[in-house]
């Protein structure tokens, strides 16, 4: 009889408590588990919203990159003079305003993306309709794409009309403009609830009423050569020492020390208290079936099967109760983790595309490694009980008792 034998036998022996320890595990390792994938799915899911664009580099000014950005002034001559250097293959600039609808009801405030380049290269994907021109293409004065949510609140479809005014200063007492909706997408990093329209620079500039004050919050820079996006910050920020260049590299481990950290600390606490749980049950467990079994063990020492075997077949029970409830703990973590991933997200400003859980395989490896560690952990005392089991007395009291 092997060690891993004698350990099924008893596990079927005792039916009851084996499914009620695997199910314990398997609830304890499913919330292991989530929290793995949380620890590094939120800014590997931000990392691939950013590459995703096209761009590698992010170009601000010397503010850095807050959320109430300073606009880069002069940001056509910057822009052009970042597409001169040979490290860099194109550049994007971006101007973000504040808008209202003036469509004869209740107008609705929108974020007014102005871009120079077409709305798939910069984080948009057209759902409907065509997408913005590019170039000198002749699409009217006022060309733009709308968000599903907007389309929907106001029944816009490609090829409508949706007048638009500015929203703040001076500026919000001029007469509305025509636009013509050209398409229908969806943004990267809005989130489902939010009203948004790109437009081109010249369709930003006639909503504003002709004003052009040449500036951008943000330019998106492709780089290009063997140095990728590290040469082409170098290459940006020799040319301007005033502005600031980050690749998404940089970006995502700015938030991943700020904007994540939040999430991360969470991560660690709970993933340490779900392994220290985890310990608690199987060294609780294993522990008092020890003691209820410890004439039958020894008796199986008086048999001659000697101290390691005992051991490691208190190993193996360990193993297979832990090993069942983390096998199950895996699809169990998975639908959990699909459903608080779809409450996270429904949260107001949360990007529609960014995930809390994402799946990796090195969480998975993880998640068994420390399985496995604590099996071998929570073993420990009960292999420990029955080595100095003095076999002569304890069945004597056996018999007695």
């Amino acid at each position: 009889m092997t060690s891993a034998w004698l350990a099924w036998r008893t596990a079927r022996r005792y039916r009851a408590r084996t499914v009620l320890a695997t199910i314990g595990v398997a609830v304890i390792g499913a919330l292991l588990f989530d929290m793995l994938l949380l620890s590094h799915g939120l800014v590997d899911s931000f990392a691939d919203l950013l590459n995703r664009t096209g761009y590698d580099i992010r170009v601000v000014n010397s503010q850095g990159l807050t959320l109430s950005r300073i606009p880069i002034q002069h940001a056509s001559e910057v822009t052009a003079a970042i597409e001169r250097l040979p490290e860099v293959a194109s550049a994007a600039r971006l101007r973000l305003e504040r808008a209202q609808t003036a469509t004869g009801g209740a107008d609705v405030d929108v974020g007014l993306i102005g871009t120079t380049h077409t709305g798939a290269r910069v984080a948009w994907t057209v759902l409907e309709g065509g997408d913005l021109p590019s170039g000198s293409a002749d699409a009217g004065a006022c060309p733009v794409l709308v968000t599903r949510n907007l389309a929907q609140k106001l029944s816009l479809t490609p090829g409508s009309t949706l007048p638009l005014r500015p929203s703040a200063g001076r500026e919000s007492a001029l007469p509305a403009v025509r636009c013509r909706v050209v398409g229908i997408a969806d943004s990267m990093f809005s989130s489902a609830t939010d009203n948004e329209v790109l437009t081109t620079m010249a369709g930003l500039q006639a909503i504003k009423g002709g004003a052009d004050d040449d500036a951008a919050e943000i330019v998106l820079v492709a780089s290009r050569g063997q140095g990728g996006a590290a040469a082409a910050v170098k290459a940006i920020s020799a040319i301007r020492p005033d502005i600031r260049a980050y690749s998404n590299e940089d970006v995502v481990a700015q938030f991943n020390r700020n904007g994540f950290a939040y999430f991360r600390q969470i991560s660690i606490v709970l993933s340490s208290i779900t392994v220290v749980f985890t310990f608690l049950l199987v060294a609780t467990i294993l522990t008092v079936s020890t003691n209820q079994r410890l004439g039958e063990i020894a008796a199986l020492r008086a048999l001659g099967i000697g101290r390691r075997r005992i051991a490691t077949m208190l190993l193996w029970e360990s193993v297979l109760v832990v090993g069942s409830g983390g096998l199950i703990a895996l699809p169990l973590g998975g639908l959990v983790a699909m459903e608080l991933d779809r409450i996270l997200r429904s949260m107001p400003g949360i990007p529609e595309r960014l995930h809390f859980f994402l799946f990796e395989v090195d969480a998975v490896i993880l998640h068994g490694i420390l399985l496995a560690v604590t099996a071998i952990v929570a073993a420990a005392y009960p292999i420990w009980l029955t080595a100095r089991l003095p076999i002569a007395s304890t069945l004597r009291r056996e018999v007695i008792g």
